[in-house]
């Protein structure tokens, strides 16, 4: 059975700036969660069955500072203050966890980048439509490398309004559920 997605109406399409500013810092923090997650990653996992998988997360360590560096550009040219504070990491001594864990990121990501796609076009904010769509590619190809890891497919991309996973608190956050037993979260 394919999973349809409810398109976005109008309304939540048509952001301000201040919303796009609030909305690409969870973003950015997103890529700093990413940067620790695979610089953590491409040194903790060991055997020979990891070695190429640990030697491509390092180089995904620094495609996401490049784009936490395209995101904090773009908030700047939006009148806003880059935040420096990223998503909790989840970290394990169990490699497949560590690798689902960046699946399941990746895959949040990419939904998210989806949304704010559409978000940027209807402010007419098309360069950061760009510079958002160039992340994408290099977010989804991440999602095919851990993918390939773990010998599955790529599992479609999360909608953040279907984020079955959050629940609203009262100040407007969002908290995720906890963690498998086997995993913990570390935080700065």
């Amino acid at each position: 059975m394919k999973h349809m997605t409810k398109a976005p109406t109008t309304a939540e399409l048509n952001i301000t700036r201040e919303q796009m500013i609030r909305l690409l810092n969870e973003d950015l923090a997103g890529e700093y969660q990413a940067i620790i997650a695979y610089t953590v990653y491409s040194q903790v996992l060991k055997g020979a069955a990891y070695t190429d998988i640990a030697r491509e997360l390092e180089a995904h360590a620094g495609e996401e500072l490049q784009h936490a560096l395209k995101l904090a550009k773009q908030i700047d040219y939006l009148g806003g203050m880059p935040g420096v504070t990223p998503k909790p990491v989840i970290t394990s001594s169990d490699p497949v966890t560590m690798l689902r864990a960046d699946l399941e990121n990746e895959r949040e990501t990419v939904g998210r980048y989806r949304e704010r796609i559409r978000q940027a076009e209807a402010m007419g904010e098309f360069a950061l439509s760009e510079t958002l769509r160039a992340i994408i590619v290099q977010e989804q190809e991440h999602e095919i490398d851990l993918a390939a890891a773990l010998g599955i497919d790529v599992p479609l991309p999360k909608t953040p309004a279907a984020n079955n996973d959050r629940s609203p608190l009262k100040n407007g956050h969002t908290a995720r559920r906890s963690a498998p037993a086997t995993a913990k979260t570390n935080s700065p």
